[in-house]
């Protein structure tokens, strides 16, 4: 459950912080439904850029963003992309919902924000004497360096060394101090290492979305909602919401997977990773190319007693496909063998997690022989906007791209997938997955056994409860902003 106890002094220094900056916090209720937001608010919108530090675009913490880099306000529906059989290779109906149209590009400015927002409108967080730290292996931390700028609060930013280049130039600018910890993605105990020497210092407050139940509840009430409005907008007469993927990195987004399941009972829920580091699939371990995504544990925030399904991807498909969706060679090629060139141009849309969960999509279609009526819908979470470093990497090591290069990995890294490297669940299978919980989070972290059996046993009394606190963090935020008096 998420603490709700009030901060009397700390509560006051921040409304008298937001006051100062002009700050209004949007509540969940307004990034489920942004025609809610003021019109005042909308008014500045309309002349704000999307990434501007500016804590107007707070209100752009919603997936319905018009899709618009200045300017923009808000569609009645998620902003979407639709994958075709003559891209996917496979009959079911593929829809991912944009990342890129979020302030800092990418969704993870979501769940630091509900992460951040609990304790900022009960004074738990004081922004005159905290440092909010950001554990990450990449965009959360980029998510929550915003997201303090715009509140007025400082930052530290923590992910791995072998991070993308673009992330490390931008939270130079924004966040008060970054570290870089050892390795790559799937190096998240240095992380966690990190995060707990700087724990000794009593000005930092550490916002660790691995276990930050905030997180859990912004993807169930904001994502998993804009998951099943997309597919009550495009579905056919005959269509049925099937299947939902997702890699797991924190293990946040799952949780639009637990709205969704209660939602739509038939559909089938995935967990994606990298079969370079195949933790969930069968204990594994390893380092991996898939940006975006944590490995080697399994996050406490996963519910995984309600996971149906693990698949593993191979970086290297999502590495060779970067480039088939980014060159003119590749976007020509698609075009060829029938996919629309109004799509073809949109396929920068995914970030390299994107590819991957659009990979874990086309698998799960395969492993259950999908029909053209069956939905399978997934998120992508970044763009290729911080990845054209990447790109000229692999320009680098395998030399220019053209037309056969393009065909050779449409049909080797995405027509030829196959069922492979992916578990069925069984009960057994997620009691062994969530029992791995432990290593990390009790011999570790501080976690007691009887909380992790919790999580397992009184799902009503944890994730529930928790899916349910989106009203009482509302009404907490709404107590803020008559409290600073700007609305």
């Amino acid at each position: 459950m998420i603490d709700f106890t009030v901060n009397k002094a700390g509560l006051q220094h921040n409304i008298q912080q937001a006051r100062e900056n002009h700050i209004i916090i949007p509540t969940i209720r307004q990034m489920q439904h942004p025609e809610l937001i003021p019109e005042a608010i909308k008014e500045k919108l309309r002349h704000t850029g999307l990434w501007d530090v500016d804590p107007v675009n707070l209100f752009r913490i919603t997936w319905k963003n018009e899709p618009r880099e200045s300017g923009g306000l808000f569609r009645e529906t998620p902003n979407i992309i639709e994958l075709p059989p003559a891209l996917t290779g496979v009959k079911a109906r593929i829809f991912a919902m944009v990342g890129k149209w979020f302030p800092t590009g990418c969704h993870k400015v979501g769940a630091s924000f509900g992460c951040l927002a609990p304790r900022l409108v009960t004074g738990q967080f004081d922004v005159t004497c905290h440092k909010a730290v950001w554990p990450s292996t990449g965009n959360y931390c980029r998510g929550g360096a915003f997201n303090s700028k715009l509140l007025s609060c400082d930052s530290i930013a923590i992910l791995p060394a072998e991070m993308s280049r673009e992330r490390f130039e931008w939270l130079s600018q924004i966040a008060g101090e970054v570290i870089a910890t050892p390795g790559c993605e799937s190096n998240v105990k240095e992380i966690f290492d990190k995060t707990r020497e700087l724990r000794e210092r009593p000005e930092v407050m550490i916002f660790n979305q691995f276990e930050e139940m905030g997180n859990p509840l912004w993807h169930y009430n904001v994502t998993g909602r804009a998951l099943a409005e997309a597919f009550e907008a495009i579905k056919g007469e005959k269509d049925r919401f099937s299947g939902a993927c997702f890699t797991s990195g924190s293990a946040g987004t799952m949780s639009a997977g637990d709205y969704l399941k209660e939602q739509y009972p038939r559909l089938k829920l995935a967990v994606g990773e990298a079969l370079q580091c195949p933790t969930i699939l069968n204990n594994g371990f390893g380092g991996h190319r898939i940006e975006g995504i944590g490995d080697k544990h399994i996050p406490w925030i996963h519910n995984v007693k309600n996971t149906d399904m693990v698949i593993d991807i191979d970086d290297e498909d999502s590495q060779r496909l970067l480039r088939l969706f980014n060159t003119r060679e590749g976007v020509d090629y698609l075009v060829s063998v029938g996919v629309e060139r109004a799509l073809a141009e949109q396929l920068s849309l995914p970030g390299i997690s994107g590819i991957a969960n659009i990979l874990c999509c086309i698998k799960m279609a395969k492993y259950y022989e999908f029909t053209e009526h069956d939905v399978i819908g997934t998120v992508l979470t970044d763009s290729a906007a911080m990845y054209q470093s990447r790109i000229r990497e692999l320009d680098e090591q395998y030399g220019a791209y053209d037309r056969h290069q393009a065909q050779l990995d449409h049909c080797l890294h995405i027509l030829s997938l196959r069922d492979d490297n992916m578990l069925e669940l069984t009960y057994k299978d997620r009691k062994r997955i969530h029992n791995l919980k432990y290593y990390t989070w009790v011999e570790q972290q501080g976690r007691t056994a009887e909380e992790l059996n919790d999580l397992w046993y009184d799902v009503e009394g944890t994730w529930d409860a928790v899916h349910q606190q989106a009203d009482q963090l509302d009404e907490f935020i709404e107590a803020f902003n008559k409290e600073v008096g700007l609305l």
